[in-house]
């Protein structure tokens, strides 16, 4: 079994005890993202369509550094702080992923780090 630790400056650093992605073998699991701005480490605003398009921004660059892209997201996992917005992470998703969508949750949760409405997780599965 392999394990390669993945990082990359185009994705936010690590606020915790925790890498941006772990490899073993063939399979990725993409640590939670949020929308933090890689550059500032900054939340991207109050604005949740924008914090959406940041997480997705972001798990697309962890992604990119582990040699796939979102295609290769095989289970992804959605927390937000208000799942009324669930119809825009819909909305969102589609921008981002084609057919065939991976599996997914998406969880209520009272709070996330620095104030942000919505969080990410993923695994990705990269061909041999």
């Amino acid at each position: 079994m392999s394990r390669i630790i993945i990082t990359t400056p185009d994705a936010p650093a690590a606020i915790g005890t925790y890498s941006q992605a772990v490899k073993i073998d063939s399979t990725v699991y993409l640590s939670g993202q949020i929308p933090l701005l890689p550059e500032t480490m900054e939340l991207t605003g109050e604005d949740i369509r924008q914090q959406i398009v940041q997480v997705f921004s972001n798990l697309q660059a962890v992604a990119k550094a582990a040699g796939g892209d979102l295609a290769d997201i095989v289970k992804l996992n959605i927390y937000l702080t208000d799942l009324q917005h669930f119809p825009l992470i819909n909305e969102i998703m589609a921008e981002f992923f084609q057919q065939p969508y991976p599996a997914r949750a998406a969880i209520g949760v009272a709070q996330l780090p620095k104030g942000a409405q919505v969080e990410m997780d993923a695994v990705m599965h990269l061909e041999d």
